[in-house]
């Protein structure tokens, strides 16, 4: 039995199930409630809720979320449009954890900063008040032909965007059964004067805000609880002035979750959930005490359009993310800098040991996410290169050997040595969570990207292994001999190195950037490179057959390293190649 026929008698059974105990309660309801259908309908439905919610928005990233992002990196300066780019971005994704998981691998890959990244942050809460919009609207009727459209495309279509398209209609339609169940299950309330008398204890701003913001905790999803909130509205069993309360609240319980959620994961992952949090909370707060003037605000609006109280709640949802993004969002250079104030950066010498900075694997069943991880995490490993590769020529030109530029409390030599021990860890790390990536069912573009990072991190370790293995140890051989290059030779070694070095430092660039048009760079240079190679290596070779002393005495060591420098632009290439062939964009031809 295939997943999807798993998948397909799992729903019908839970349709089956919920629908008789739902209407069970609701036939109820002229004599006594029976609590026992009344809670097993409501959780049931709450369950499709939040399944149909996850499936729509996992359906959506699929199909759009590679847009999406490149929508995001192409981000300018401009404060207001990453708010209404974030916005859009959550709209179209219905997730705004999606959105924020997005921001952070690009603040810690470099393509923004974390100010930047804070009017993306307002935006991504207005675009969140969708869902509610969606939700307003009375489509309960048409839930069960959603299912059935969206499970037909999923079951029967081959095509992997029409099986996003389907996942998308499926988690729509469920979401609204899941509402439907919900609605029918609280229906006998409206005659329970207990259950009456506590929501109308509601309207008190102060704990309506406190029941909403620990309800959404509970079930750790704002759409969630402003869906229940919607239901009730629809019932006739809230007001508006409990509903605002309520929602905002809602939002405030989200930001708590998001900042649980950021609970060992990278500084910047905590950064993103404390800004998401202060503004959160603060607009509770600009808020909580002219909830009875903005209802009537809500209220007026409503009666121009003859809106019910459920569709007046999503608007004041919508309105009251809209006004706080517009509150903040001058004022998101102080709010970063008080962030930074909060949450420095760590102190180097802690960054001694292996660790990883970026890859979460709560976020693997979104490939789009977590290949932007895995990439910021891939560029990560190509600075640490970087500082190898430039420290691997000064044991050969000075003297004395220096401390290590970054860790002064370690030699220049056991600098190399800890970095050949992180770039081992990372590959391994690194490459088992590309693979299990690969495992979420990708398709072709995606599986094609994944395995040329794979191929990236293995060439990445080769080179430390070179620098390791093959460099270091002609220290140890050059001191044996007591004797330094020829004048000449040592130029056209620095001058080598330093060709290598400059190929690497593109290669950080095009991984934190994603310009491909860099690593074609890479490969014209590469080119050129071994030319100057050619030349160099005839010119020693003279110098020897003109019976150059330091040349002839340095010739095992002076070679060595030419071959390991050589070695290394070789893996650079590989590098460049693969990540021009994993780029959409550009092509690159050797003719």
């Amino acid at each position: 039995m295939t997943k999807s026929v798993k998948f397909g008698l799992f729903l019908i059974i839970i349709i089956l199930i919920n629908t008789p105990l739902a209407f069970a309660a609701n036939i109820d309801a002229d004599s006594e409630i029976n609590w026992f259908f009344l809670i097993i309908g409501l959780l049931g439905g709450l369950a499709l809720f939040l399944y149909g919610m996850e499936k729509m928005s996992e359906g959506l990233k699929k199909s759009a979320g590679d847009k999406m992002r490149n929508i995001l990196a192409a981000l300018t300066n401009n404060r207001v449009v990453g708010m209404f780019v974030g916005a859009f971005v959550t709209m179209v994704i219905q997730s705004s954890s999606a959105t924020t998981v997005m921001l952070v691998s690009f603040v810690q890959s470099g393509l923004m900063t974390f100010v930047q990244s804070l009017g993306i942050i307002l935006g991504a809460n207005i675009g969140t008040t969708v869902t509610a919009q969606l939700v307003a609207f009375k489509l309960t009727d048409y839930a069960v032909l959603m299912i059935a459209v969206g499970f037909g495309l999923r079951f029967l279509s081959k095509k992997d965007s029409l099986h996003n398209i389907g996942d998308t209609i499926l988690g729509f339609g469920l979401l609204f059964y899941g509402m439907k169940l919900m609605s029918i299950s609280m229906a006998p309330l409206r005659e329970y004067p207990l259950f009456i008398n506590a929501l109308e204890g509601l309207e008190n701003p102060f704990l309506g805000l406190l029941v909403g913001a620990i309800f959404t905790a509970l079930i750790q999803s704002s759409s969630a609880f402003t869906g229940i909130v919607i239901v009730l509205a629809q019932q006739n069993l809230i007001s508006l002035e409990a509903g605002i309360p309520l929602i905002i609240g809602a939002n405030v319980g989200t930001s708590i979750t998001a900042a649980l959620a950021s609970i060992g994961t990278a500084r910047e992952a905590k950064r993103v959930a404390i800004a998401h949090t202060f503004f959160n909370i603060g607009g509770g707060l600009l808020f909580v005490f002219w909830i009875p003037y903005f209802a009537l605000l809500i209220e007026s609006l409503g009666n121009n359009f003859q809106f019910g109280v459920a569709r007046n709640i999503a608007n004041a949802h919508t309105i009251f993310n809209l006004i706080s993004a517009l509150v903040f969002l001058p004022f998101t250079a102080i709010i970063g800098k008080l962030v930074y104030k909060i949450l420095p950066d760590q102190i180097q010498q802690s960054n001694v040991l292996p660790s990883i900075w970026h890859l979460d694997s709560q976020v693997i069943g979104t490939p789009v996410i977590a290949v932007d991880l895995a990439r910021a995490e891939i560029s990560r490993m190509a600075k640490i290169l970087g500082r190898m590769l430039d420290a691997s020529i000064i044991p050969f030109t000075q003297k004395k050997i220096p401390s290590d530029d970054v860790f002064p409390q370690l030699s220049l030599i056991q600098g190399l040595d800890m970095r050949e021990d992180k770039i081992d860890f990372l590959e391994k790390e690194v490459a088992n969570y590309l693979i299990q990536i690969a495992r979420n069912g990708l398709n072709k573009k995606q599986m094609n990207e994944v395995f040329g990072l794979i191929t990236i991190v293995n060439d990445m370790e080769s080179i430390g292994d070179i620098i390791h293995r093959n460099i270091l140890s002609q220290i140890a051989e050059k001191n044996i001999l007591s004797q330094d290059f020829s004048k000449e030779g040592r130029n056209e070694l620095i001058k080598f190195h330093s060709k290598i070095a400059k190929q690497n430092h593109r290669i950080e660039n095009v991984l934190a950037t994603r310009n491909s048009l860099k690593a074609i760079k890479v490969l014209a240079k590469g080119e050129k490179y071994k030319l100057q190679e050619e030349k160099y290596r005839k010119n020693h070779f003279i110098r020897l057959n003109n019976e150059n002393e330091d040349s002839i005495k340095t010739h095992e060591v002076h070679i060595e390293l030419m071959d390991s420098f050589a070695q290394i632009e070789v893996y650079l290439e590989n590098i460049a190649k693969t990540l021009v062939e994993t780029s959409p964009k550009t092509k690159y031809s050797s003719k």
